[in-house]
């Protein structure tokens, strides 16, 4: 195979607005910094990826704009292969991110050049797509696009891990794609027709979502963990307890340490472990990529 992971997805840059608290409607509010930082759910996950030792491709799209740069930095210092990644004229993707001083976040994402990574984006890039052993999907892109590349990963006979984010409907034939359907409760209610703010237990939101056909499903509970349900049966894992500068990320680092895990081999509960791991030791620093560890760093 040619790379042990491909993520096909978006490239942003990220503009950090640091404030004391999130905002009311209606409210004007002082914020204390502002910083441009690589991001885009789909090289966070590259990254991610990359820094912890994997082959990694990326299939995506920036600008002609400055802050394309930016959106590539740390994909090109982390060893990502970006020869599918196009320049297309106008913007590179933007995300406005408000970081509180309670480590939580908003963000508003402005697609900008991620537009562009289409069906026939997604075809040109057939061969890199089939010729890795795991290929990682979100939603930051069109839709359509993210569906003929699980069917091409999955002709290929590659492993499709989907991470419906943000939350979205996709087709019942994509999504039975997935090994695993990675999601967060929101995001799994959306799927479900479920009302996100209903609480329901983790292991009967796991148990419903496979029943919709996907071949495991991995959810993230934040700071409860994560619960998991493969061929096994349904296993859970703690989080790691540290203390968050910045979950701006979080989920992403988990699903690039998650896709690593799988490419080498191991169980779904074994590479999930690796991600919370990855995932607490992101939490600690500011921003999303510049946060991850490397192969090498301590881990929570």
């Amino acid at each position: 195979m040619d790379h042990d992971v491909v993520v096909v997805g978006s490239v942003n840059a990220d503009l950090v607005l640091e404030v004391p608290r999130h905002l009311h409607p209606g409210e004007t509010l002082l914020g204390r910094d502002a910083s441009v930082l690589p991001g885009g759910k789909g090289a966070n996950q590259a990254v991610a990826a990359a820094r912890l030792g994997a082959d990694v491709a990326m299939v995506g799209a920036v600008g002609t704009d400055p802050n394309a740069d930016v959106a590539l930095a740390e994909l090109r210092r982390a060893g990502v292969d970006l020869a599918a990644v196009r320049r297309v004229e106008g913007p590179t993707g933007l995300a406005v991110v408000t970081l509180a001083d309670d480590g939580e976040n908003s963000i508003i994402v402005i697609p900008g050049a991620n537009s562009t990574t289409d069906v026939a984006a997604v075809e040109a890039a057939a061969s890199t797509i089939a010729g890795a052993a795991v290929c990682v999907l979100q939603a930051e892109i069109p839709l359509d696009a993210v569906g003929r590349a699980a069917h091409l990963a999955h002709e290929a006979g590659r492993r499709v891990v989907l991470n419906v984010a943000p939350a979205c409907r996709l087709p019942l034939d994509v999504l039975r794609l997935a090994d695993p359907l990675v999601v967060n409760e929101h995001e799994a209610a959306i799927l479900l027709g479920a009302d996100p703010g209903t609480a329901v237990p983790a292991e009967q939101t796991v148990r419903e979502l496979a029943e919709l056909g996907v071949g495991s499903v991995v959810l993230t509970l934040g700071a409860a963990g994560v619960v998991g349900l493969d061929a096994t049966g349904t296993w859970s894992l703690p989080a790691r307890p540290v203390t968050p500068r910045d979950t701006t990320g979080a989920g992403d680092a988990f699903v690039g340490a998650l896709a690593v895990g799988l490419a080498q081999g191991d169980p779904a509960r074994d590479a999930a472990l690796l991600a919370t791991r990855v995932a607490a030791a992101s939490v600690q620093r500011l921003g999303a990529q510049l946060s991850y560890p490397w192969k090498d760093d301590p881990l929570p």
